[in-house]
């Protein structure tokens, strides 16, 4: 008898500690997957390279910066592009050297949740969905309104659905296709922007049919600085900032390379070499570009003003177009004008992308509804559902009061980027000192970002600052309305409510650095690590092309 009990009992231990190592395996295992999800990494090297070099070139620069330099002047835009460019560097390099330790999905609400704050993870991850996914039906808009460029009787709401459709259909296929389209758009992007900056270039040495030399004669006449609001310096300076919150929009998405990152092949390979190309593509195609349509066009250019004052449509406002028109050359502003086209619906389909696989990492997170984590083929089509129900926003265009409606949606996000900027580069200072913390060497990690933490303290500072000031004119006499005060201030107080609303109700607390979790997820990537083949040129033709892609 004594010998059954004393059975049962070993058995009853065996059976506890079996049961034991069972949970620690599950829990492990869990860790070990936490936040990856279920998508597939099909995004090739020359997807993510493309992406990097033409991610962020679109309607902004081929047409937004006439808006800036007919305020700014020559000098002030150029430097305004400048600066902000620096920043966007700065962005991008805290968010890759992240990405690279840990490349899940969408995944700044998970830093942000994992090394700041529950409630920063939150909010980061419904107002970075929101400030991206309202990007599609804004830029859908923006086509439509460039196909007016070329006399048509197609019908608004015709035109708004053909455009919507094509992207609703490329992002419910499998990543790889977008990838293919981004990578055809973005060849298309690059090719017209290095042929513009050498006809820029010809343009003001003369070599146009007029054979006019310009030099830098709208730099001295009508001058370098325009004044704004008031006269004499401070008129100058009040210029020169105002043109800061453009300057960001149209570098707004630079980091879209850094969120693909968990659906990339190799990602600790090919994402450092993505970001890396994003100091070329913002000096090169951004700022050299910037810098030489302000010595082909003036700032007080009679076609431009024009253009601007009655918001003509597509390339009719590009001060691109203006500098080819001025120079005598036919034909190219309907050339340039597809390429406007094309560029306004690829960053549209760029914002839709992104936005889901945002909205997805907040969803395994815990931060968004469960259901929103459905995925099949390796496409999250609960979050493609809610970017194109949002999207669908873009049908309040077909009638005037609809376009006053969609005016309010679309600024609602106005300051929303430099507000997201700036809580990446304050999680990456969290993560930064996580590391020093539990003794993990930088030099240790895939990728390590240069000048750190220098980068991330300027880049907060400077969004914050921008954001907080980029509606001075609002306070100026006469100048105070709704239209003027909500649109650049609007955000910040919805981005406080829901911080401290979720802070509040869950009772979350700040992270300390001893309990900060740098490890989940990182070992299915470790596996995964030495799975990719290294690809190695045969030639010297394909040595060039891996250099680029």
């Amino acid at each position: 008898m004594a010998d059954i009990e004393a059975g049962q009992k070993d058995e009853i231990k065996t059976n506890v500690a079996d049961n034991q190592e069972d949970i620690i395996g599950d829990l492990k295992a869990e860790q070990e997957t936490r936040n990856v999800g279920n998508l597939e990494r099909k995004l090739k090297s020359r997807h993510v390279q493309f992406m990097a070099l033409s991610g962020a070139i679109g309607t902004g620069l081929f047409v937004g910066s006439g808006q800036v330099l007919s305020l700014a002047g020559p000098l002030s835009a150029f430097l305004a592009y400048l600066i902000t460019a620096f920043n966007v560097y700065c962005v991008v390099h805290s968010l890759g050297e992240m990405a690279t330790y840990l490349p899940l999905p969408g995944a700044v609400p998970v830093y942000a949740s994992r090394y700041v704050d529950e409630a920063l993870g939150f909010v980061l991850g419904w107002n970075y969905w929101y400030q991206l996914a309202i990007g599609c039906p804004i830029e859908v808009t923006v086509s439509v309104v460039v196909v007016d460029y070329w006399p048509n009787d197609i019908p608004k709401a015709a035109l708004i659905t053909v455009f919507f459709l094509v992207m609703v259909i490329v992002n419910c296929f499998p990543v790889r296709i977008y990838g293919e389209a981004e990578f055809a758009f973005g060849a298309i992007k690059l090719t017209t922007i290095v042929g513009l900056i050498l006809l820029m270039f010809i343009v003001t040495l003369g070599g146009t049919p007029n054979g006019e030399r310009i030099g830098f004669r709208y730099w001295n006449n009508p001058g370098p600085m325009n004044e704004y609001l008031t006269t004499g310096s401070l008129g100058k300076f009040l210029a020169f900032w105002k043109v800061f919150i453009q300057a960001t929009f149209s570098y707004g998405g630079s980091e879209m390379v850094v969120i693909a990152s968990g659906e990339t092949e190799n990602p600790r390979r090919n994402i450092p070499k993505a970001i890396r190309r994003v100091f070329w593509r913002i000096a090169l195609f951004y700022v050299l570009a910037i810098f030489l349509v302000t010595l082909c066009v003036s700032s007080q250019d009679p076609r431009l003003l024009d253009a601007i004052k009655n918001s003509a449509p597509g390339a009719a406002a590009s001060p691109f177009v203006i500098a080819i028109e001025n120079g005598g050359i036919k034909i190219l502003p309907s050339i340039i004008n597809a390429v406007i086209l094309s560029s306004a619906w690829s960053a549209g389909n760029s914002f839709f992308y992104s936005s889901t696989r945002v909205l997805y990492a907040a969803a395994l997170d815990g931060k968004a509804p469960r259901f929103l984590t459905y995925e099949k083929w390796g496409v999250p089509y609960a979050c493609v559902g809610a970017t194109t129900a949002l999207s669908l926003l873009c049908y309040m265009n077909v009638n005037n009061q609809g376009e006053e409606v969609f005016f309010w949606f679309s600024n609602i996000s106005a300051v929303s980027t430099l507000i997201v900027w700036s809580s990446i580069c304050l999680t990456y200072l969290r993560f930064y000192y996580g590391l020093r913390h539990n003794g993990i060497s930088r030099d240790s990690l895939p990728y390590k970002s240069p000048l750190q933490p220098f980068l991330a303290y300027f880049a907060i500072c400077f969004c914050l600052i921008v954001a907080f000031f980029n509606g001075y004119d609002a306070f100026f006499p006469g100048k105070f309305s709704a239209k003027t005060f909500v649109p650049p201030y609007i955000d910040i107080p919805i981005f406080a409510a829901l911080f401290l609303g979720y802070k509040f109700v869950k009772r979350t607390r700040f992270v300390k650095l001893s309990d900060m979790d740098l490890w989940s997820g990182k070992a299915e990537i470790d596996r995964l690590e030495g799975t990719w083949p290294e690809v190695k040129p045969r030639n010297f033709l394909e040595r060039i092309w891996f250099w680029i892609a």
